[in-house]
């Protein structure tokens, strides 16, 4: 069966168009972390490509982070499509803190790979360690934007928005989140293991 977009009132239209403008933007967010992951395959081969290291620990702190990060947006979702506003209210808060948890052991695993001289730029960088500093941040500032998306989830479930099945920005707020989190995964297991 086709589906036809062109059918529909008024307000399903703008959903599904807002809904596709979600998936360009992650689709277009996957293609950048996938060519600097390509571009750091190929610099891999380099006769200076540094062979003995070992991913941060935070930043195996912050991926668990993340994990249970995804786990409370969830239950937030839950909670919101049960009725449960407090439940959604809390899960959101901890979703929060825990976006801010995440950032701050990004920089503080930044920080290790500078107490053992792994630096972004300058003598004592390293082509590895540089992409690592800048995929990581540009994740980071991702993870922000997703912190901006939360706290207007946060607002407009305060202000009582998410009634009468009008859950669609909870929705892509939701679905945005999670994209970061698998981002995330993906991305810590390719340091990891490759």
């Amino acid at each position: 069966m086709v589906m036809d977009f062109t059918q529909g009132t008024g307000q399903e239209k703008l959903n599904r168009a807002k809904k596709m403008i979600l998936w360009f933007a992650i689709i277009s967010l996957f293609m950048m972390f996938a060519g600097l992951i390509s571009a750091y395959i190929v610099s891999s081969k380099r006769k200076d490509w540094l062979t003995d290291f070992d991913i941060p620990s935070l930043f195996l702190v912050s991926t668990a982070i993340i994990l249970v990060s995804s786990l409370t947006m969830h239950l937030a979702w839950t909670g919101l499509k049960s009725g449960k506003r407090s439940v959604a209210s809390l899960m959101l808060g901890v979703t929060f803190v825990l976006g801010i948890g995440f950032i701050v052991c990004q920089f503080l695993g930044f920080q290790e790979l500078i107490n053992n001289n792994l630096y972004l730029t300058g003598p004592a960088s390293n082509v590895r360690t540089s992409y690592i500093y800048v995929i990581a941040f540009l994740h980071i500032l991702h993870v922000i934007a997703g912190l901006v998306v939360l706290l207007v989830l946060i607002y407009n479930h305060f202000k009582q928005k998410y009634e009468n099945g009008q859950t669609l920005g909870f929705e892509q707020g939701v679905t945005f989140w999670h994209f970061l989190d698998i981002l995330w995964l993906l991305l810590i297991s390719f340091f990891y293991f490759v």
